[in-house]
């Protein structure tokens, strides 16, 4: 226990043992319902027959996934845990795959090269000179759009908002047994966290996951449950056949044929891979920042001590994601989570890893949490980051809309790479109006200059035909 200490430096991050594997274990079930969602994206459906196959997919998702995630823990001793990414999933599967035609393993090369890239820019230090060029107000402003981020995916997932009928969004089917095993959730979850009660956010989850369990024996399928969730499961031990592990490295034919494609132009391969990349890029480098900033990682000017060993992990986490056919992983902004359980080092990562590689044998139990159990702990998880919002500077329209765009365009556009962008582009716009362009780091004129250009990607492609 002592080598354990020391090595993750638990007495200087003020944290213990027991608090770390807690945090780690909030994590894992905020984030366990990665291991299905991203087969049914990439494998089920419309492209059952076109995506990697289900069960390997499965396989391959929690494996991927905790290989990476013990990596951050132990190279980097931090707090991030690594899944294979939300968005970028689906762009592998509608994008490459069922429109523009590429078979899976290309698709899944793409993701590799777009890996590639990014790694090479950690390794010349271009991604970390970019962090450190985002103005304090920028970093604090992505924390806090995180944070609103993870409370509207919360909301949705609880069933309290869904997509409306001739407007944006609306108010969700509140009549559900579903909907209310969410409002029990949050309840305990704000109870507790009220009364300072350790270990609030998981207490909440367990609680949830009895009353779901509960609630679907009551009412069946009409208690508004996923597919599998809510459900004891028939068999605990997932059958893994030598098979079912088909799918790793399989890309790796395609790594060069993806270039040479007789309808696919090298230049359109190459735009395909800088919107990947650029998302994957500023995906990670917000979820960093605010992570960090929640944990009370950061120094003074918003720099987590150390980055370089977090990007390198998160950048292989591409390749590795490619190669082993889960599309691209990146780090998590359910890391949060733990991190408001307590979590300040690696060791919570090494948890979650562990936990990722035990579930590819414990599978079906790992189904048993629905979305609206975990759905209240991202409800709380977003406030506390929210509460980052009153160290902005709240001062000319130069310094506020910028970070006003940035808040509000993650949970709006459902990505943190726009909400960036926007702050970005707003930025320098208005900083170079006002006459203070010296304000501006060279390095954000480029990257700003990049978001244009990732915006006009769709027109391009469309007046081009590339």
């Amino acid at each position: 226990m002592n080598a354990i200490a020391a090595h993750f430096r638990l007495d200087e991050r003020g944290t213990t043992i027991g608090t770390e594997v807690r945090a780690g274990l909030t994590t894992f079930m905020v984030m366990a319902y990665i291991i299905f969602v991203n087969p049914n994206i990439l494998s089920a459906g419309p492209l059952e027959g076109h995506g990697p196959p289900f069960l390997p997919t499965v396989v391959a998702t929690a494996l991927t996934a905790g290989i990476l995630t013990i990596a951050m823990g132990l190279v980097a001793n931090y707090p991030f845990a690594l899944a294979a990414g939300l968005g970028l999933n689906a762009v592998v599967a509608y994008n490459l795959i069922l429109t523009r035609g590429f078979a899976w393993q290309e698709a899944m090369a793409i993701i590799a090269w777009e890996g590639i890239v990014i790694l090479v820019l950690v390794l010349t230090g271009f991604r970390e000179a970019i962090m450190d060029a985002i103005p304090l107000a920028l970093k604090r402003a992505i924390a806090v759009g995180i944070g609103l981020f993870i409370l509207f995916i919360g909301l949705v997932q609880g069933g309290f908002v869904k997509a409306g009928e001739g407007t944006p969004v609306t108010l969700g089917d509140l009549t559900t047994p579903a909907f209310l095993t969410f409002v029990i959730g949050l309840a305990v979850a704000l109870a507790l966290m009220a009364l300072r009660v350790k270990g609030a956010l998981l207490i909440s989850i367990f609680v949830a996951t009895g009353v779901a369990i509960v609630l679907r024996a009551t009412f069946g399928d009409a208690a508004g449950f996923g597919p599998g969730q809510a459900v004891l499961p028939e068999r605990v031990i997932l059958d893994v056949g030598a098979n079912n592990f088909s799918t790793l490295l399989a890309p790796l034919g395609a790594m060069a044929s993806i270039w040479t494609r007789p309808d696919t132009s090298v230049i359109t391969v190459a735009l395909i891979i800088f919107s990947l990349m650029l998302a994957d890029f500023f995906d990670t480098m917000g979820t960093v920042i605010g992570v960090g900033e929640e944990a009370g990682l950061v120094d003074a000017e918003g720099r987590l001590p150390g980055i370089k060993e977090v990007l390198i992990v998160d950048s292989v986490g591409a390749i590795l994601g490619g190669l082993f056919s889960t599309s691209s992983n990146t780090t998590y902004i359910e890391s949060a989570a733990g991190v408001s359980e307590g979590g300040r080092t690696g060791l919570t990562s090494v948890v979650v890893g562990v936990l990722f590689l035990v579930s590819i044998l414990f599978a079906p139990i790992a189904g048993i949490v629905p979305a609206q159990a975990t759905a209240a702990a991202l409800v709380v998880v977003g406030y506390l980051m929210f509460t980052i919002a009153k160290d902005l500077d709240w001062g000319d329209i130069d310094d506020v809309f910028p970070a006003l765009a940035t808040m509000i365009v993650m949970p709006l556009t459902y990505s943190i790479t726009d909400g960036i962008a926007a702050g970005f582009i707003s930025y320098a716009f208005l900083k170079a109006v006002k006459g203070r362009s010296a304000e501006v780091h060279p390095l954000l004129w480029v990257v700003s200059a990049a978001f244009i250009v990732y915006f006009a990607i769709p027109w391009l492609q469309q007046t081009f035909h590339l």
